[in-house]
């Protein structure tokens, strides 16, 4: 399934009416009531390389909406897009406004006009950034010194925004000059200076549990109401970000073993040596093995396991 085609719509609930599918999370808006408020699901299912995978990973919408809000708790300075997710009946009893069928994977949140770019933050040299340092010193055009290897600590963090392009097209790294031409100068400089804060306290707490952030990405908007910019979308998760176990970094030898994630890479590899995506006679990627798919399932309950010591 390529980016420019919809996932199968689920099914609609009582209170809440579908009206968006993505590769991988689904959005509701209320059938009656408040106009503002959306529902975000997330599912189990798997993209990499633009297409959606067959079969799912089991448990990942509720693992990953866990990890989100669990990190929401830990930057409760930084105004975010929740709201609460139940209410109190007349007995005083709380009433989950989110239906029994997405309970643990699903968030009740507040619309936010978005800003169109994805705030990107790379505290390690990796993926896309070591390939442009080994082709031309830089990261997103950013000079950096030479000598620095696969996997090496940047000098300091780097914030490298991306524009968010349309459905169906690819995003877009693009220069801060760029960002503050699509935004305006203060709300870009507001969106770095957050982005970089938030990095950091999210570094230094995953450092705490053994995990080291090595590089993740932020989206923001402003809370039409208040005109206050917010935290928005699901922040610090494994899809989201790029986690390496801290006691393996920093003891092995091993490159590829240093900088395993927790997240998604086991899929993206294992389709890398099993699929030619440039094959025309081979246009959908094959099955997932059983085996793939727990291994990934496991490197995300673990994750999760290890930042809030919550077992799943």
């Amino acid at each position: 399934m390529h980016d420019n085609e919809r996932v199968s719509a689920p099914s609609e609930t009582n209170a809440w009416n579908h009206v968006y599918s993505g590769k991988v999370r689904d959005l509701y808006e209320p059938a009656a009531g408040p106009d503002d408020l959306l529902l975000v699901v997330a599912s189990d299912r798997v993209s990499a390389f633009d297409h959606v995978l067959e079969p799912g990973i089991p448990g990942k919408g509720d693992l990953l909406t866990s990890l989100s809000l669990w990190w929401f708790d830990q930057l409760r300075e930084v105004p975010n897009h929740l709201v609460p997710d139940h209410e109190l009946d007349a007995a005083g009893v709380a009433v989950s406004s989110i239906p029994a069928e997405f309970a643990g994977r699903a968030m009740l949140v507040r619309k936010l006009d978005m800003f169109p770019v994805e705030c990107v933050v790379r505290g390690y040299l990796t993926g896309s950034g070591w390939k442009e340092y080994v082709a031309s010193r830089t990261v997103c055009g950013i000079p950096l010194p030479d000598g620095l290897r696969d996997g090496d600590r940047l000098p300091e963090p780097l914030f490298t925004p991306a524009y968010k392009a349309p459905l169906g097209e690819h995003d877009e790294n693009i220069s801060f000059s760029r960002m503050v031409e699509l935004i305006g100068e203060d709300d870009a400089v507001a969106l770095k200076d957050l982005s970089l804060g938030i990095y950091e306290t999210a570094s230094l707490t995953a450092e705490r549990h053994g995990v080291i952030l090595a590089d993740t990405k932020f989206e923001f908007g402003r809370n039409p109401a208040t005109g206050v910019i917010t935290l928005g979308d699901e922040v610090l998760t494994s899809d989201s970000s790029r986690y390496w176990d801290r006691d393996v970094y920093l003891t092995s030898d091993d490159p590829t073993a240093r900088m395993a994630s927790f997240d998604k890479q086991i899929v993206r590899n294992w389709l890398a040596h099993n699929w030619d995506q440039d094959d025309a006679s081979t246009p959908t990627p094959p099955t997932l093995p059983a085996e793939i798919v727990t291994q990934t399932a496991a490197r995300y309950r673990e994750l999760l396991e290890r930042l809030t010591g919550s077992a799943r």
